[in-house]
């Protein structure tokens, strides 16, 4: 209850735009409570990017998802770091503002690529393709094509990340993709080939 009360208590600050307040909260014991301040801070105008560096680095995880969402525009501060989180559900935040910045920091398509590949966390790799196919780099092109192997939900996401590529090999994994046993799959690559023959005409 009491936790409930003072996050409501942080967007009440923010609504109100009351900085002292928000920034009282900033080191509450509660982790939601510290989110919702930084939430606050921004609503009004007031975050620091010394307040988003150091939610970048808080100990629960619940921060740091919600400083990488406020971190996106702040392109002094880095992302591609919490790509490799020990938190599954922050390294996929990660991915998804890495995906955010064009063009992307220096590393991280190439950080992005090994998730695609050896992350274990199905959900982390298919934001890590995703990601790639928004950043649109061909050093991201091989991971993708790797990707199209993967899980359904994965290679689904595999194949629309294909979009912004071409070539001979992304022709063929098109191909192949439109024989999926997913039907989502078959479809994305129906679509992708379709849009490709009209660009060809």
């Amino acid at each position: 209850m009491e936790e409930a009360r003072t996050v409501a208590e942080a967007a009440i600050a923010g609504h109100e735009g009351d900085e002292p307040r928000a920034r009282a909260l900033l080191p509450s014991h509660e982790p939601k409570v510290r989110a919702a301040a930084l939430g606050a801070l921004d609503r009004m105008g007031r975050l620091t990017d010394d307040d988003v560096r150091a939610a970048l680095a808080d100990p629960a995880p619940v921060v740091r998802r919600r400083a990488l969402e406020l971190a996106i525009e702040r392109r002094d501060l880095p992302v591609a770091p919490l790509l490799d989180d020990a938190d599954d559900d922050v390294a996929e935040q990660a991915a998804w503002a890495c995906g955010e910045r064009v063009p992307p920091d220096p590393g991280t398509v190439a950080r992005l690529a090994r998730l695609v590949t050896e992350h274990d966390d199905a959900l982390v790799r298919e934001a890590a393709v995703a990601a790639l196919g928004a950043l649109g780099d061909p050093e991201g092109l091989p991971a993708v094509l790797a990707a199209t192997a993967d899980k359904p939900a994965v290679r689904r996401r595999a194949v629309l990340a294909l979009a912004p590529f071409d070539g001979p090999d992304v022709r063929a994994a098109l191909e192949q993709a439109r024989e999926d046993r997913d039907w989502q799959v078959r479809q994305a690559a129906e679509d992708l080939l379709a849009i490709a023959d009209e660009g060809g005409d």
